[in-house]
């Protein structure tokens, strides 16, 4: 590996020479490109994490998983070109973004070999499963969903055997914590694929969180054992949240003190759907988890508190650093924060932009910059690259860079005019906490407008109603209760808290419940996705007269995005039982289960359709009896066979047959035959229609799969192939 590696760089070198490069590289760039950017030297190194992030989704967008040998020649190549360039010139910070590319190529794909585990390849009904509990995580009226470090699983050898499931349990199990032994009888699956194409992929999440299987408890686990040498290094701290929670739900009963709970703790498993869907539809899903905004107030609060109590003795405020005490017991207590409450990206992010802010506090360096979140992303990148994917990271690193760009942009055009007054003084804070609102709204709307297809129309009136609220009372009440909790004393501050969160969420569903409160938003295409991401970079990073062109490209994609994309006209779901077809309404209508509607629910996401499934199961489009469903679109016969004894006249006479059935081997009239086993195989298929004449039939002009989208990748494992009950030729 070696001399091929150091063959490609003398290749390349003896191929060009390094002279011939930076001779090539001035005659391209244009002078007066050269000049934009060497007035932003100052801004270069901000770049360094985007580059970074563009390697890391192109080895996610490829088809098929790259060799180790192309993970180490793609960075080493890089930093031959490098090597080659002069230290003070543009080309060599272009090489320097090219190795920063190359290097986020190489750590993907290095985290996902360490993160390689079993995967379980087919569904496995009462399977015996012996482990150790990791984490729980309560259901409203559902029992609980349980993580379990697998010791053995009945009927898998040890390499067969995942080494981390979930399962969720009807039943509470009392007296059972985080770090017992386990026995328990449980349904278990592979991690769930997207549900159509170019959709979620749970796989994939679970490939990096160690999760190999994912199912449901028979019986409610029995504990086998206390507590042994094999238990996780973290079940002291989840034993601390545990006890935590208990704490809160004992003095404040209820849904308000599921709230508290995720505020504290990050357990959001005790609110209903309800409560969720009211929050998310008024834009303020964000307060729900623990994010920047609660480890900023609880990191500030400290700081604050520390600094008051120390300016009260005048012979320690005028000998000592206080400032500097103050921030690093804030630092102290940002860890503490970040400790108890399951970190997520943005947490985590946040506690990193905390800890960078509050040293260079400590070092008498600026603490607030662009810098600080550079070097915050390029960290959690680093460490984990597959969080580049996670909306929860996009939103919040969006949020925080347009926020400081506007905040560069206000504090210049400040100190250039006089504020003249405490009422200026007044109306340019109230300004602020406006300004700021807007500036957070619109950077993370097209990210969720892309990821969840719904924008929330009074997000504005929402986040300016209960932002204060979360700021001035909830928050510093749940650092009060958790300094007041060793004492016993943590419910007076836990009803000023409840008060708070009540206030919250009864802003949340009146809101909510606005007339065109959401509007509803159809599959936005990457390119679109691309061009507004990019232009928004534009705008925020940069500082002079030129980020103006970023705007351009925000237009570019939102014209992409308004112009839509071509709709399939007939969707087959995994396993064959659920089928929709789009009537001449261009609406869906489906046919299938009304139980277990999940997948129909993320169909109708994409579609940019508010309709709930119910709706989409009643609408007509099929016409239905006991063994199956027939349907025309666009002059096209389809057939969704559910009993074999309509098997052969659907073959006959369908152009398009779709089974959950094992179609027979003579089925071969249809133009196209969709079986069970087809469709365990390669997941759902989006199957498109084309007339090539006015008044004709149609054509299949495009099939598109679930197995398409994703490629070849070690999450991507195909379940094993059913035997066809059919006789052989």
């Amino acid at each position: 590996m070696g001399a091929f590696v150091q063959a490609l760089v003398e290749g390349a070198r003896a191929a060009s020479g390094w002279g011939h490069v930076r001779r090539l590289g001035a005659t391209l760039v244009p002078s007066r490109l050269v000049d934009h950017l060497e007035g932003e030297r100052a801004r270069w190194f901000l770049w360094l994490p985007v580059m970074t992030g563009l390697g890391i989704a192109a080895y996610f967008a490829l088809p098929a998983e790259p060799g180790l040998g192309m993970a180490i020649a793609v960075p080493t190549a890089a930093l031959g070109l490098v090597a080659g360039t002069r230290r003070t010139s543009l080309m060599r910070a272009a090489a320097l973004g090219l190795l920063a590319a190359a290097l986020g190529f190489a750590v993907a794909k290095a985290r996902t070999e360490a993160t390689r585990a079993p995967v379980l390849g087919h569904e496995m009904r009462r399977a015996d499963v012996t482990g150790v509990v990791e984490l729980i995580e309560p259901r409203p009226g559902r029992g609980e969903r349980l993580t379990i470090s697998v010791s053995a699983i009945k009927g898998l050898s040890t390499r067969e055997t995942p080494s981390r499931i979930r399962v969720r349990v009807m039943t509470k199990r009392e007296g059972l914590k985080p770090g017992d032994r386990v026995r328990l009888r449980a349904t278990l699956r592979p991690p769930s694929p997207p549900s159509l194409p170019g959709g979620y992929d749970f796989a994939r999440w679970a490939w990096f969180q160690g999760l190999g299987a994912t199912g449901y408890a028979i019986h409610p686990p029995e504990i086998a054992a206390a507590p042994g040498s094999e238990a996780s290094a973290r079940r002291p701290v989840e034993l601390l949240r545990q006890g935590i929670a208990e704490r809160i739900r004992t003095a404040l009963p209820g849904e308000t003190g599921a709230i508290a709970v995720s505020l504290i703790t990050g357990e959001r498993g005790g609110i209903t759907d309800e409560t969720n869907d009211a929050y998310r539809d008024s834009g303020l899903i964000h307060i729900l988890s623990i994010s920047g905004l609660h480890m900023v107030i609880m990191a500030g609060s400290v700081y604050g508190a520390v600094r008051l109590l120390l300016a009260l003795f005048p012979a320690i405020a005028l000998r000592f650093p206080t400032k500097k005490w103050a921030a690093a017991a804030a630092l102290c207590g940002a860890g503490g924060y970040l400790m108890i409450s399951a970190p997520s990206i943005a947490t985590l992010r946040a506690f990193l932009m905390i800890s960078i802010m509050f040293l260079a506090v400590m070092l008498d360096r600026q603490a607030l910059a662009m810098r600080n979140v550079a070097i915050a992303a390029l960290v959690i990148l680093a460490c984990f690259p597959e969080s580049l994917l996670d909306p929860g990271f996009q939103m919040s690193f969006a949020a925080v860079v347009s926020l400081i760009a506007a905040y560069e942009a206000a504090r210049a055009t400040s100190d250039a005019q006089d504020r003249g007054g405490w009422l200026r003084a007044v109306a340019f804070f109230l300004g602020g906490i406006v300004l700021s609102t807007v500036v957070a709204s619109l950077s993370v709307a097209p990210i969720g407008a892309y990821h969840f297809h719904r924008s929330q129309q009074y997000a504005l009136i929402a986040n300016l109603i209960a932002v204060p609220i979360c700021n001035l009372i909830v928050m510093p009440a749940a650092l009060l209760t958790l300094l007041l909790m060793p004492l016993g004393l943590e419910v007076w501050p836990l009803a000023l808290m409840g008060q708070g969160i009540d206030a919250m969420t009864a802003t949340a569903r009146w809101v909510a419940s606005l007339p065109g409160a959401v509007m509803h938003i159809a599959e936005i295409s990457d390119t679109s996705f691309a061009l507004m991401i990019a232009g928004g970079l534009w705008v925020a990073l940069w500082q002079t007269r030129w980020r103006a062109l970023g705007v351009v490209a925000i237009a570019a994609g939102v014209l992409v995005a308004a112009n839509g994309g071509e709709r399939a006209d007939i969707l087959a779901g995994r396993g064959g039982t659920l089928v929709a077809v789009r009537g001449p309404d261009g609406l869906l209508a489906a046919a299938g289960p009304r139980s277990g509607t999940f997948e129909l629910e993320r169909w109708l996401e994409h579609d940019g359709d508010g309709r709930k499934p119910r709706e989409a199961l009643r609408a007509r489009g099929f016409r239905c009896d006991g063994t199956g469903c027939v349907a025309t679109v666009k002059g096209l016969t389809i057939a969704k066979t559910r009993h074999v004894s309509a098997m052969a006249e659907d073959c006959s006479r369908a152009h398009i047959v779709i089974s959950d059935l094992s179609a027979p081997r003579d089925c071969t009239a249809p133009l196209l035959v969709l079986d069970r086993r087809t469709l365990a195989r390669d997941g759902t298929h989006a199957i498109t229609l084309a007339k090539d004449a006015p008044g004709g039939a149609a054509r299949i002009a495009r099939i598109e799969t679930a197995a398409d989208r994703r490629g070849d990748r070690p999450w991507t494992q195909k379940p094993e192939r059913t035997k066809s009950p059919w006789p052989a030729d």
